[in-house]
């Protein structure tokens, strides 16, 4: 049985249609389109028509893949942007007529747990550690502390992310000093309302999501880009601290000719990057010794997609 399963964010909206085998779930198509559904969200609350125009463009796409495909299952989830933005009514029953189903808008702790879920699918980590998964989205930031066998302790939404940020604080190109620590402040400030005992054992520190698979990407070479060669990888807190500078020393057009940055995502990634940095240091402070950073190009849809096809 093919299912599929569709995370319609605040930058991109992510489509995988999998299927089981031996026990585990294959992606047969895994795509990403950044969309921006978000845009001007966090001043409007209000969703703008022209990225509901983008929006519905790509789940058209995404409609004529399923339907061609013969997939049997489909679920489709909102996230921040649709939490956040009014008028979303006519945006949802547009979408359901392109790819079948209503998307869902689901809340915080519903959109930790399947990022919990499935960002762990596939990552070779330690037994015994605890798990701190992140998910840095365009207009929010979920962390979820948990287990090795896969139990949510603690879920947090913070009204941070890569798009967010940006709007809110960066004003010039290349971004100024105050521009950075304007965004830094807000990072921090958002993890200080994480209500986290320093954890018994050192915790693995696993991060999905855009903003994260680019900058490893970054990181690695990795061009085309590559999930495979991207799940898994480790980058260190200096090395996140380096490309936060290299980005943030050049302008706007100079990131969209980066090769392992998508240009639509360029305007966006400097700001997701300070947001990692500042995570990396939260987490290590928890730890009480410097952490690394793994990283995983699964999330949402990969734990709707355990739901949608279970063992």
């Amino acid at each position: 049985m093919s299912v599929a399963a569709i995370d319609i964010g605040t930058n991109s909206v992510l489509l995988l249609i999998a299927e089981r085998r031996g026990g585990e779930l294959v992606a047969l198509i895994d795509r990403a389109t950044i969309t921006r559904l978000g845009q001007g969200v966090d001043a409007a609350r209000a969703l703008a028509p022209e990225a509901v125009e983008r929006t519905l463009a790509c789940l058209a796409r995404y409609g004529e893949e399923l339907r061609s495909l013969g997939v049997e299952r489909v679920d489709a989830v909102g996230t921040s942007a649709m939490r956040d933005a009014a008028g979303g009514e006519a945006f949802i029953a547009r979408a359901r007529e392109l790819i079948g189903v209503a998307p869902r808008v689901i809340s915080g702790p519903e959109e930790a747990e399947l990022t919990f879920a499935g960002a762990l699918t596939g990552l070779d980590l330690p037994a015994g550690a605890p798990r701190i998964v992140f998910d840095v989205g365009g207009g929010s930031t979920e962390i979820i502390v948990g287990t090795a066998a896969g139990e949510v302790e603690q879920a947090v939404s913070l009204d941070v992310g890569a798009v967010r940020l940006t709007e809110r604080h960066v004003r010039a190109d290349p971004p100024a000093e105050a521009d950075l620590a304007a965004v830094r402040a807000a990072s921090r400030a958002a993890l200080a309302t994480v209500r986290a005992e320093p954890l018994r054992a050192a915790p693995i520190l696993v991060g999905v999501a855009g903003t994260v698979t680019t900058l490893a990407a970054l990181a690695r070479d990795v061009v085309p880009y590559d999930g495979a060669r991207v799940h898994g990888a480790r980058l260190s807190g200096a090395e996140i601290a380096a490309l936060t500078a290299r980005l943030a020393s050049a302008p706007l057009a100079a990131r969209r000719q980066l090769p392992a940055l998508d240009p639509a995502r360029a305007d966006v990634i400097v700001a997701g990057s300070a947001l990692v940095e500042e995570i990396l240091a939260w987490a290590s402070k928890l730890a009480g010794a410097p952490v690394d950073l793994v990283v995983s190009d699964r999330g949402v849809r990969w734990g709707l997609a355990e739901r949608l096809c279970p063992s």
